[in-house]
């Protein structure tokens, strides 16, 4: 055990976590040359295309020291976007160190302050990796200023490296060796581990990732599971290497994968203790926060899929995705779908395309809405995901929206056009101080649904991409609160319902049916369009429609003549709006996301 170091790599999203992991292979050789490419440990389509880290990455690397004396290296790689801290928090609970990287071009930002929060409360040891010391325009020493003033690291403790060329990438290893301790545990004691990773593999079931706190697993033990007291056989352990290597066992301090033909991802929790069937009076380890949905969203087949194919493919993706929940609901618009809960927008982006590309589905999803609070008139507090849930107005007596604490790290010059971009999303101002001379790091209360839509892209354009914006669910706050309707030929599409401040609905409705009226196609009848708050109209927009020319064969003639087929028009026209269905495009129901005010 003296010889083992578990630890992971953290970062705010694009500072060179994976790039500097692939070194780390390189250097260990645990990945032949000629199978060698960029981002080795990211094995999903996705995340090689977007370059970005979605599912933490665990593999064991064999490091021999100057003196030949050999090590077991356990390195996880966590992603960095703040929609998936819950995978870092998980990946924290299975390490004693952790490196903590900085891009040198651009400091401490607001992700590497909150990893940095999570890391301490795990009590790892931090390693800080200055990267990117390569480039012409890296600020090293702001960066290391600011890991001082922000962090509370020492300067000297910093570790200067390019990941993308190797400079000085072979110093890591050595300060992992010599700052961070070794697991602790026993073997001689009963089995406990805790899982902190699954995901399901067609072929051999649910494999899981754990970390062995105590005692010695082996295949052909009887396992049981404290939450639920399910009890299995072990038909392998093992490590990854990156490629999966059986093991005859894995023993207290090692991190390693475990099967046992598990044929539900349901029986397996992420947080959960494994321990022998044999053994009693074991107390489960102390697991992980459940991970809290942000963000709602309708998933509903669009023509060409069926809705027992959307059923069977978002089982099949919530296997791999702990964090994703779902229900079914019916809309009289759509028909038979999903509500889904995510993580954040980026999350259910990556869903969405996983869900399109993987499985070949064509989808409609509605706009994404927040979790509200509501308290009835007989005083039942309800929790509502969608605007078609929230009760007629005199049955309720308020409702509560989620409130983030965000955090905000600026250069100065950009601050005037920060702070008026929080005034406008209803932020309530906490803390503002400079955090060296060009710096700002603001601290605001804001509601979750004002932060859904465009913010951190309106954010990232008024501060020309310097800003970071990191948060946390604080706490619920009532709002005056009104839902939104809107009304297509008179009919309430229950998808197309918003939750809005009632300072804003007016603005809303106005943007909504104007957004409408442009991706609503033309029909052979009009087609009225109406933003409405308990049922009194408050915007209203018409589409026009397409008109046959039914004078076209009239040469001349009688003026009666044309009045009477233009009669017969506007008859036909009448019965065919009363009776006609409008087809309603994909992009209606994404006209939320982008309202420009």
């Amino acid at each position: 055990m003296k010889n083992i170091r578990n630890f992971s790599i953290i970062a705010h999203i694009d500072h060179g976590k994976t790039t500097l992991s692939d070194r780390l292979l390189e250097i260990t050789h645990a990945v032949a040359k000629r199978d060698m490419q960029e981002q080795v440990l990211d094995s999903m389509e996705l995340e090689r295309e977007r370059g970005i880290t979605i599912k933490s990455h665990f593999v064991r690397l064999t490091y021999r020291d100057e003196g030949g004396k050999e090590y077991l290296l356990n390195l996880i790689d966590t992603p960095g976007h703040i929609d998936f801290t819950y995978e870092v928090s998980r990946s924290l609970a299975a390490c004693e160190g952790a490196l903590l990287v900085i891009d040198a071009t651009q400091g401490v930002e607001a992700q590497t302050v909150a990893n940095t929060y999570l890391a301490m409360e795990n009590d790892l040891v931090l390693i800080p990796v200055m990267n990117k010391i390569d480039l012409p325009n890296h600020e090293l020493e702001k960066s290391l200023e600011q890991m001082e003033g922000i962090l509370g690291i020492p300067r000297q403790e910093a570790l200067m490296v390019s990941a993308k060329t190797g400079l000085n990438v072979e110093q890591i290893i050595p300060a992992v060796i010599a700052r961070v301790p070794p697991p602790g545990g026993d073997p001689a004691r009963p089995l406990k581990a805790m899982i902190f990773d699954s995901w399901f593999d067609s072929y051999r079931g649910v494999i899981i990732l754990v970390k062995i706190i105590d005692g010695v697993m082996k295949k052909g033990d009887r396992i049981q599971f404290l939450s639920n007291s399910a009890e299995y056989e072990i038909n392998e352990v093992g490590v990854n290497t990156p490629k999966p290597r059986p093991l005859p066992t894995l023993e207290a301090g090692e991190v390693g994968y475990l099967m046992a033909s598990i044929k539900k991802i349901s029986e397996v929790h992420i947080g959960d203790t494994v321990t022998l069937a044999r053994e009693t009076g074991i107390t489960p380890l102390p697991g992980f926060k459940e991970p809290l949905p942000m963000v709602f969203a309708g998933f509903y087949p669009s023509e060409g899929s069926s809705h027992e194919e959307l059923r069977e493919a978002i089982e099949k993706l919530t296997l791999n995705d702990s964090s994703l929940t779902c229900e079914p609901e019916s809309s009289p618009a759509l028909g038979i779908g999903f509500r889904c809960g995510f993580l954040g927008l980026l999350h259910k982006e990556i869903v969405q395309e996983r869900l399109e590309r993987e499985y070949s589905l064509s989808l409609i999803t509605t706009a994404p809405s927040v979790r509200y609070r509501v308290t009835t008139t007989r005083g039942d507090v309800l929790e509502i995901e969608s605007p078609a849930q929230l009760p007629e107005p005199q049955q309720y007596r308020k409702i509560e929206e989620p409130y983030i604490e965000a955090i905000i790290i600026t250069p100065d010059e950009f601050l005037g056009n920060v702070l008026k971009l929080l005034q406008s999303r209803r932020g309530v101002h906490r803390k503002m101080e400079y955090i060296g001379p060009q710096r700002v790091y603001l601290t605001y209360d804001l509601p979750l649904a004002e932060v859904l839509y465009d913010f951190f892209n309106k954010l990232k354009s008024l501060s020309q991409g310097y800003a970071s914006f990191d948060y946390e669910l604080k706490d619920y706050r009532e709002s005056p609160l009104v839902k939104l309707d809107i009304l297509i030929n008179q009919q309430p599409v229950d998808a197309l319902a918003v939750i809005v401040h009632k300072e804003k609905a007016y603005t809303v409705g106005n943007l909504l049916t104007g957004k409408m009226k442009q991706v609503i196609p033309r029909q052979l009848f009009e087609v009225v369009i109406q933003a409405a708050i308990h049922k009194r109209v408050i915007a209203k927009t018409v589409v026009k429609p397409l008109r046959k020319n039914v004078l076209a064969k009239c040469y001349g003639g009688d003026i009666s003549r044309k009045m009477k087929l233009l009669e017969k028009q506007k008859k036909g026209k009448k019965r065919m709006k009363r009776i006609g269905k409008i087809d309603i495009p994909q992009e209606a129901f994404l006209a939320a996301l982008e309202l420009e005010e």
